[in-house]
């Protein structure tokens, strides 16, 4: 035996229940690839060489904790006993699986069985364990996370940001490093330089665990320890486990790229042959019991196979698609309990919807550079850590990106978020995040992501390039958010307050300019406003203007200079849900339409309710449809340049042009 098993004193019944727990997943890769040979599965990442680690790790934990695995740890679904027939229908794309046929292999997650699964990008799922933690810690549970990543995955800035974060947070959660040698083809030492990838646990400020990842017992009972120890004591350790990928990164890509000494000599160390062996001579086991276990095991993996492929083809519908990308809202008006009406500011309507929020829901929590003491960029929340405390008012490192992940970490805990961008053009550094987790999570395995993500944005307060853009487009491209931009305190308080009913991931656009610029008399109490319904602020019957935030003034006082325009000004006040039939209704009675926007002309949301309009209003129109938006520049910084930057000047003369045609 290559491996030096140490017993310790786990019973013969404990040690046979590893070894069950460990075949399992070799006899299901056995046949995998014999199916993906005869073109039944269109595709496999092999974790053969590797089980001990996901067996080991998983069996550690409870069966309530969760567990985040990659694509090579197939042990973690078989130890969580997942029936064998929901993966393989997975797999397949077959509805039985745990996707609707909307993801392969093991990018889903479950509740049912407390995993929740990758994505592509690798890194991500460590800020979505760093929120499932962060809610365990919350709830004083005493439960401990396990996320695992490969030796390639962690040179993510995603890795690095999560694993700061909890160190900083102290969150219960293990980040179990699989170091098999290689990412793809690029081998470790292309990858990190230290000798051991645990070594810089000493630059996180965390404690670190190396194990013989090929060694069930010693996998098992080192993460077992480290697992009671931070239940006990929250804080977050880096394990990593040694092994070896045995094929290729996928099986089309296979090992060519591996010296075969360094293959001979894995082999030898097999995780699965090494510990039969050794319970067969310390007699723990005899060959006919092992014999056995197989059996059972591939009669289990033959009955369950042919109850997948015999399952029907699933039929696409159009409608469960569309209706699958949200989770279910059916929103219901709060109107507020008394006439108390104050006039604030824009900041204070987002600042009083947060507070009402905080109070109605004990499970939110706000996370943001700057939000706790300092109470943010703004001072937004000036004054909530006093309210609601820190555990609840969270100051996060610089890393929007582990920051977003914790939210959905924290939705999928049983909670709800916000995240802060303090400035809307930091978003870019989370833009996986959102687009990839947040919007496509319910859709892919029906997790919903109860987060909203604050974002101001906008321009005419000379902050430059980089504090100033307006990228709400970038969002209402991607299914699954909704995407809020409110011109009135009034209505930023009631939208604010329905986006945190709303269990859906919510980007919330805050104009900067309007913090302190707009005032208007709001009700006191809690009440909400619905998404998908414009506002129509002024009625008219020579033109159509869509708008929404500041362009809603700029518009307001376009018109208030020009009297003799009779025109009906629509503010959007969501741009997804857009409200479509007050736009087509308005269209057609005044045969015109001019749609202003902050954001730079072209690929703007101009141009889609453009088309729209043009398409089911084409008949009624009088005029070509116009639009009118910021230079195709990036926005500069001195006040002069930014406006000529800003629609704002050239709008009413756009305006004239239209009502002149």
């Amino acid at each position: 035996m290559a491996i030096k098993f140490n017993r310790r004193k786990y019973s013969d019944n404990e040690l046979i229940n590893l070894y069950k727990a460990l075949v399992k997943p070799r006899l299901i890769e056995e046949k995998m690839l014999v199916l993906l040979r005869q073109g039944k599965v269109s595709k496999w990442f092999s974790g053969i060489g590797q089980e001990a680690i996901s067996v080991g790790a998983t069996l550690a934990m409870s069966s309530d904790e969760y567990i985040l695995p990659m694509h090579r740890n197939l042990g973690v679904f078989t130890t969580r006993e997942i029936p064998l027939y929901r993966l393989f229908a997975q797999f397949q794309g077959k509805m039985s699986g745990f996707t609707k046929g909307r993801d392969r292999s093991f990018h889903f997650g479950t509740q049912e069985y407390n995993i929740v699964g990758m994505i592509s990008h690798l890194g991500p799922q460590n800020g979505v364990a760093d929120g499932i933690a962060l809610a365990n810690l919350l709830k004083e549970n005493q439960k401990a996370t396990l996320v695992f990543n490969g030796d390639g995955g962690v040179s993510e800035g995603d890795f690095h940001e999560a694993i700061n974060t909890a160190a900083v947070w102290q969150l219960p959660v293990i980040f179990l490093v699989e170091n098999n040698g290689y990412g793809l083809s690029t081998p470790s030492s292309e990858q990190f330089r230290c000798k051991n990838f645990i070594d810089k646990g000493i630059g996180y400020g965390i404690e670190t665990e190396l194990i013989d990842g090929n060694d069930i017992i010693d996998v098992y009972h080192k993460i077992s320890q480290v697992v009671e120890s931070i239940r006990k004591k929250p804080r977050p350790v880096l394990v990593e486990c040694i092994t070896f990928r045995m094929r290729g990164h996928e099986e089309a890509s296979g090992t060519k790229y591996v010296p075969q000494e360094l293959m001979d000599e894995w082999q030898k160390k097999d995780p699965v042959v090494n510990y039969e062996n050794f319970l067969l001579a310390e007699s723990v086991i005899d060959a006919s019991t092992i014999e056995k276990i197989k059996e059972q095991i591939k009669q289990e993996i033959n009955t369950d196979l042919d109850k997948a492929f015999n399952e029907a083809p699933i039929e696409a519908s159009l409608q469960q698609e569309l209706d699958d990308v949200y989770a279910p809202f059916t929103y219901v008006e709060t109107k507020p309990k008394s006439n108390s009406k104050t006039e604030k500011r824009f900041i204070d309507a987002i600042s009083d919807a947060m507070k009402q929020s905080m109070e109605k829901y004990p499970e939110l929590v706000l996370m943001g550079q700057d939000i706790a003491e300092y109470g943010g960029a703004f001072k937004v929340t000036d004054g909530f850590v006093a309210k609601f405390g820190k555990n609840r008012v969270r100051n996060t490192p610089l890393c929007e990106s582990a920051i977003l992940g914790a939210g959905l970490g924290l939705s999928i805990n049983g909670m709800k978020a916000m995240v802060e961008m303090q400035f809307a053009d930091f978003v870019s550094e989370g833009m996986t995040q959102i687009c990839n987790n947040l919007a496509k999570t319910h859709y892919r395995w029906g997790q919903n992501a109860d987060v909203v993500v604050r974002m101001p944005t906008g321009g005419g307060t000379a902050a430059g390039p980089f504090h100033s853009q307006s990228n709400e487009s970038w969002f209402t491209q991607v299914p699954g958010l909704k995407v809020v931009f409110p011109a009135f305190p009034y209505d930023a308080k009631g939208l604010l307050n329905t986006a945190f009913e709303d269990p859906n991931p919510v980007m919330f656009f805050e104009h900067k300019a309007l913090y302190r610029s707009v005032n208007q008399e709001i009700p006191d109490d809690y009440y909400t406003l619905p998404f998908g319904k414009a506002q129509l602020i002024e009625k008219g019957n020579d033109v159509t203007i869509i708008t929404y935030g500041m362009g809603v003034h700029w518009a307001m006082e376009t018109l208030k200079n020009n009297p003799d325009i009779s025109a009906d000004l629509i503010d959007l006040r969501t741009l997804v849900p857009l409200d479509t039939e007050t736009i087509f209704n308005s269209v057609k009675n005044t045969g015109k339409a001019i749609i202003l926007h902050e954001p730079t002309l072209f690929n703007g949301i101009g141009g889609e309710i453009s088309a729209l309009i043009t398409e089911n209003c084409f008949e009624y129109l009088d005029a070509p449809v116009a639009r009118v938006a910021s230079i195709e520049t990036p926005i500069p910084f001195i006040n002069q340049l930014e406006q000529q930057f800003l629609p704002k000047k050239r709008f009413e003369g756009e305006l004239l042009k239209l009502i002149g045609f």
